[in-house]
């Protein structure tokens, strides 16, 4: 199959959106879209392949958006409502977004974006007032979105998933998930992530509910609630949530609830124990924006039976380990792990350089670290060297870096994670202070603050007179950890 002219014939009446309100069908859905994509086109003149951004906090108008834009064959550029106006201003950039569409309380961030700004009006099933019938036909060439993500460089890079990642993508997760025609997706990650974007996408495949809960912020209460009272049959977690839900629980929840997926960090040994004793049904996953989600994932039986693994690659997907010579490696022996499969992206927009590395002979490296057991189970040991995962966001120290060593009183600067009960790390700073300057550490994270989110500053920061450094001047990771020890 080379085109997707409609999704796979979902039923029109159908529940695509659980509100609470009742919800709408496949074919409500489709009405607004209609209205959503004349009401884009009355403001600016889009063609098939044009980019768009999408600046959205609330997950139905972010949703119609978005399947607006796949329906005009144009191509969206989900952002981060949690960055900095100067972080977004780049992403937009970077991209060469001809529009940004946006919410009223997101307008104060497009000031002085290089692309016009389109605050999208609210929409509902009674406004009749205007319509887009093309149906244009859709190819697995073509580019569905371009995703950043948390660069090793100080930069973001910019994925760009095609229609055809996608669909690989939905039907191999369908095949390990299973699918279930009265199945209802509790959606509580943020649609600019690829977590949350391929809930909706998925369900439009299968023709099966989403229900959104609140997605920025987490909100424990709220989520335990739709978990209890609401015929959830799937949600997918971190596990800071999972365990800030398990700690505020009070009521069963459903019993409909027949998946867990577990994904964005490994969970702790202790929060599996606590899992296997309620006998919560975990499906622990890893995945990556590059690969469209989920890469392998093990259902709950193997989770229990084997702590620890993510299971066997989804179908069509392969995974591979190799040393530090390129060669594959032997069972159980770590190394990198490689991706290859029809999920695995088109490469990084607007950056060869960055695309020749991470594409090579037809598998992605990914820079993760894990091995493959003897049954060709997937272990995951580190989610890439240096990254930081807060709360289930992705922080790579470098971004951070370079911006820490931008104040006039830092020579240089390490990033990194401090274990956290409550959100898994948090992010920590050792910095290196000019000769004859000095800073406090209220003056870092207010410098800091101007040019990062706020989930990306250090909230404990350590100064010393010079870096532990190997005998070549890199900086020694490890030992810098201990500067942390007394600072407070």
């Amino acid at each position: 199959m080379n085109d997707l002219k409609r999704p796979l014939n979902p039923e029109p009446n159908n529940l695509f959106f659980a509100l609470e309100q009742g919800g709408w069908t496949f074919a409500d859905v489709n009405r607004c879209i209609s209205r959503t994509c004349a009401n884009i086109l009355n403001r600016a003149a889009l063609q098939p392949g044009d980019r768009v951004a999408i600046l959205m906090p609330r997950p139905l108008p972010f949703a119609l958006t978005l399947l607006a834009l796949m329906r005009m064959r144009v191509v969206s550029v989900p952002l981060n409502t949690r960055l900095t106006a100067r972080e977004l201003a780049w992403q937009v950039s970077n991209a060469g977004c001809r529009l940004i569409i946006c919410e009223s309380e997101m307008l104060a961030l497009t000031s002085g974006m290089n692309a016009p700004v389109f605050e999208l009006p609210t929409m509902n099933l009674r406004d009749q007032s205007l319509h887009y019938e093309d149906w244009g036909a859709l190819r697995f060439d073509d580019d569905f979105a371009i995703i950043h993500t948390s660069g090793t460089s100080g930069r973001p890079k910019a994925a760009v998933l095609t229609y055809g990642n996608i669909y690989h993508s939905a039907r191999a997760s369908a095949a390990r998930l299973g699918h279930l025609s009265e199945d209802r997706w509790l959606c509580v990650m943020p649609l600019y992530h690829i977590g949350g974007l391929s809930i909706i996408l998925r369900s439009l495949i299968y023709g099966t509910a989403v229900k959104f809960g609140p997605t920025a912020p987490f909100d424990v209460q709220e989520t335990n609630h739709l978990l209890s009272d609401n015929p959830i049959t799937i949600v997918s977690l971190v596990p800071t949530m999972l365990q800030r839900l398990l700690d505020a629980k009070t009521r069963p929840w459903n019993p409909r609830l027949r998946l867990i997926l577990l994904g964005g960090a490994a969970p702790s040994a202790d929060l599996l124990a606590r899992c296997a004793a309620d006998n919560l049904p975990i499906a622990a996953t890893y995945g990556l924006t590059e690969a469209a989600s989920q890469v392998a994932t093990a259902l709950p039986d193997l989770v229990y039976r084997k702590p620890g693994t993510v299971g066997k690659p989804l179908k069509s997907t392969q995974a591979r380990i190799i040393d530090e010579r390129g060669e594959d490696a032997p069972p159980n022996v770590p190394g990198e792990i490689l991706v290859s499969g029809g999920s695995v992206m088109r490469g990084y927009y607007n950056d060869p350089a960055a695309t020749g590395e991470a594409l090579r002979a037809g598998w992605l490296r990914t820079g993760d670290i894990g091995y493959l057991d003897d049954d060709g189970d997937l272990f995951v040991l580190q989610r890439r060297d240096d990254l930081i995962v807060s709360g289930g966001e992705n922080i790579y120290p470098a971004e951070v870096e370079d911006v820490l060593r931008r104040h006039p009183a830092v020579a240089d600067a390490v990033v990194l994670g401090l274990a956290d009960a409550a959100w898994g790390q948090r992010v920590a700073a050792v910095i290196e202070t000019r000769a004859r300057q000095s800073a406090t550490s209220e003056d870092i994270i207010a410098f800091a603050r101007e040019h990062l989110a706020g989930y990306k500053i250090p909230r404990r920061i350590a100064f010393v007179t010079a870096l532990p450094r190997t005998t070549s001047g890199k900086v020694q990771r490890r030992q810098a950890l201990e500067a942390l020890t007394d600072a407070p």
